[in-house]
Protein backbone atom coordinates (compact mmCIF):
# COMPACT_ATOMS: atom_id res chain seq x y z
CA UNK A 1 0.00 0.00 0.00
CA UNK A 2 0.91 3.62 -0.98
CA UNK A 3 2.26 6.07 2.14
CA UNK A 4 -0.34 8.41 0.32
CA UNK A 5 -2.54 9.49 -2.47
CA UNK A 6 -3.48 13.01 -3.59
CA UNK A 7 -5.98 14.99 -5.65
CA UNK A 8 -6.59 18.38 -6.54
CA UNK A 9 -10.16 18.88 -5.77
CA UNK A 10 -13.01 21.24 -7.18
CA UNK A 11 -15.58 23.41 -5.05
CA UNK A 12 -17.80 26.20 -6.27
CA UNK A 13 -15.35 28.62 -4.25
CA UNK A 14 -11.72 27.28 -4.17
CA UNK A 15 -9.61 24.53 -5.72
CA UNK A 16 -8.10 22.70 -2.95
CA UNK A 17 -5.60 19.86 -3.07
CA UNK A 18 -6.28 16.65 -0.52
CA UNK A 19 -3.88 14.12 0.56
CA UNK A 20 -4.90 10.81 2.40
CA UNK A 21 -2.46 9.26 4.41
CA UNK A 22 -2.60 5.30 4.97
CA UNK A 23 -1.51 6.06 8.08
CA UNK A 24 -3.85 8.66 9.71
CA UNK A 25 -1.74 8.85 12.70
CA UNK A 26 0.61 10.95 10.52
CA UNK A 27 -1.56 13.69 9.92
CA UNK A 28 -0.64 16.34 11.96
CA UNK A 29 3.52 15.30 11.06
CA UNK A 30 2.53 15.66 7.68
CA UNK A 31 0.45 18.55 7.82
CA UNK A 32 3.13 20.33 10.20
CA UNK A 33 5.86 19.59 7.29
CA UNK A 34 3.90 21.28 4.45
CA UNK A 35 3.04 24.52 6.34
CA UNK A 36 6.75 25.25 5.41
CA UNK A 37 5.64 25.62 1.86
CA UNK A 38 5.58 28.94 0.19
CA UNK A 39 2.00 29.21 -1.84
CA UNK A 40 0.07 26.97 0.74
CA UNK A 41 -2.66 29.22 2.33
CA UNK A 42 -3.44 26.82 5.40
CA UNK A 43 -4.00 23.02 6.12
CA UNK A 44 -7.20 21.55 7.59
CA UNK A 45 -7.11 18.09 8.92
CA UNK A 46 -11.01 16.89 8.13
CA UNK A 47 -12.82 14.07 8.21
CA UNK A 48 -13.61 11.82 5.17
CA UNK A 49 -17.43 10.85 4.32
CA UNK A 50 -16.72 8.58 1.32
CA UNK A 51 -16.51 5.25 -0.16
CA UNK A 52 -13.00 3.48 -0.58
CA UNK A 53 -11.16 6.60 1.57
CA UNK A 54 -9.82 6.71 4.51
CA UNK A 55 -11.50 8.32 7.47
CA UNK A 56 -9.47 11.61 7.75
CA UNK A 57 -7.45 13.39 5.59
CA UNK A 58 -5.59 16.78 4.72
CA UNK A 59 -7.34 19.54 2.60
CA UNK A 60 -4.45 21.85 1.46
CA UNK A 61 -5.93 25.65 0.40
CA UNK A 62 -3.36 27.55 -1.89
CA UNK A 63 -3.07 31.24 -1.71
CA UNK A 64 -4.21 33.55 -4.60
CA UNK A 65 -2.58 32.99 -7.92
CA UNK A 66 -0.40 29.39 -6.74
CA UNK A 67 -0.34 27.00 -9.82
CA UNK A 68 -2.53 24.07 -8.36
CA UNK A 69 -0.94 21.29 -10.58
CA UNK A 70 3.09 22.80 -9.87
CA UNK A 71 2.16 22.39 -5.31
CA UNK A 72 0.29 19.34 -6.22
CA UNK A 73 3.97 17.85 -8.33
CA UNK A 74 5.74 19.70 -5.38
CA UNK A 75 3.15 18.13 -2.59
CA UNK A 76 3.62 14.91 -4.05
CA UNK A 77 7.70 14.42 -4.35
CA UNK A 78 7.97 16.19 -0.94
CA UNK A 79 5.64 13.29 0.31
CA UNK A 80 7.44 10.73 -1.16
CA UNK A 81 11.19 11.82 -0.20
CA UNK A 82 9.52 12.08 3.21
CA UNK A 83 8.26 8.81 3.51
CA UNK A 84 11.24 7.49 1.76
CA UNK A 85 13.56 9.02 4.04
CA UNK A 86 11.86 7.95 7.13
CA UNK A 87 11.00 11.00 8.91
CA UNK A 88 8.37 9.97 10.64
CA UNK A 89 10.18 8.19 13.18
Amino acid sequence: MEPFRSEIRNTPRVQTIRIYLSDESLDTKVKQHLESFEGIDFIEIRETVAQNRSGEGLTVFLKDGVDINKMKASIDSSLWWYFEEDLVD
